[in-house]
This record gives C-alpha cells, structure tokens and sequence, in this order.
C-alpha cells in the first residue's frame, strides 16, 4: 500500500532527523566527536578484516598512507591508555566514552599515560617501517570496544552514503 504525499513527506523528515542523529561525523573539527588522525586526510592503503575468530589471524584495523615524522593526533576526546612498545613497535592508545579504545602504530609518543586529550591533540609522530605498509610509512589506525571487539574505525570519520529511491 502506497502512502499519500504528506504521510510519505512526514516519513521522509524523520528517517533524515535519524540518520542524522545516529550516523557519526564526517571528521571535520566542527561536525563529529571524531576526526582523522592524519592531516591532511590519508588514503586508506588497507582496509579492515577481521578474522573469523578472535584467535586466527586478520587485519585489526586500517592502514593509513603517511610519512614518517608526520604528526599523529587523537582521533576523539579521551584518556591517553598506554604510551609504549608493544612486540618492538611504538604504540599510542586512546581510551574514548562508551568503552572505545583507537589504537595508532607505528607512533613514537609525545605523550604519558593517563593524560586526557582533545581530538585533534598532538599525540605523536608516524615512524616508517610500518609492516604490510607498500609505501615508506604506514599508520595503521585500531578501534576497538571492550577487550575483544574489533571494529572498523572508518565509520568514525566517514559518514555512508545514503541514497533515497523512488517509492
């Protein structure tokens, strides 16, 4: 059954008012609570894949095209969780509201553990090296919610696109 004209109008309006309200920001300093780490934005030379099993092996994350000594920063609002070497790699992780953690390596830190950041807050510099990576420097870029739940960290900073059909 076909809805008349203002019905359809009304279930339009409210279908845009939601994916407005749900959808996260495109990245830009004024619009999201997230933006991207690189600046200007990166192509993304990898994408996510994860395993079929939290043991087997997969690609945790995206990697971002950079250059080594380009200046990395947080992706979101949060609390710097861990500055380090983690397996001989230099590691920077974010904890953000809502149990998400972003993750960025190879990334020698130019900040401690437990200090709290703005997106967009320097957090480090890419080092070259990045495993995987087909050009000198890599950032490969994680989200994570919880302890074992790896997400794609793209849908941070890109909004989908959303096309209307014809009813």
């Amino acid at each position: 059954m076909l809805l008349a004209a203002p019905f359809r109008t009304i279930a339009v309006v409210i279908a845009a008012f939601v994916v407005l309200a749900v959808v996260p920001g495109t990245g830009s300093a004024d619009t999201g609570r997230f933006v991207w780490p690189l600046d200007p934005r990166p192509a993304v030379s990898r994408q996510f894949d994860p395993p079929e099993q939290n043991w087997l092996p997969g690609h945790r994350g995206v990697d971002l095209d950079a250059r080594a000594g380009q200046t990395v920063v947080a992706a979101g609002d949060g609390v710097i969780a861990f500055a380090g070497v983690v397996a001989g790699k230099p590691v920077v992780s974010v904890d953000h509201e809502g149990g998400l953690r972003t993750t960025y390596e190879p990334v020698e830190a130019s900040v401690a553990a437990g200090r709290r950041v703005t997106r967009g807050d320097p957090i480090g510099t890419v080092v070259a090296g990045h495993e995987g990576c087909a050009s000198s420097a890599c950032l490969h870029w994680g989200l994570r919610r919880g302890r074992d739940d790896y997400l794609d960290p793209l849908p941070l900073v890109e909004r989908p696109v959303i096309r209307l059909l014809p009813v």
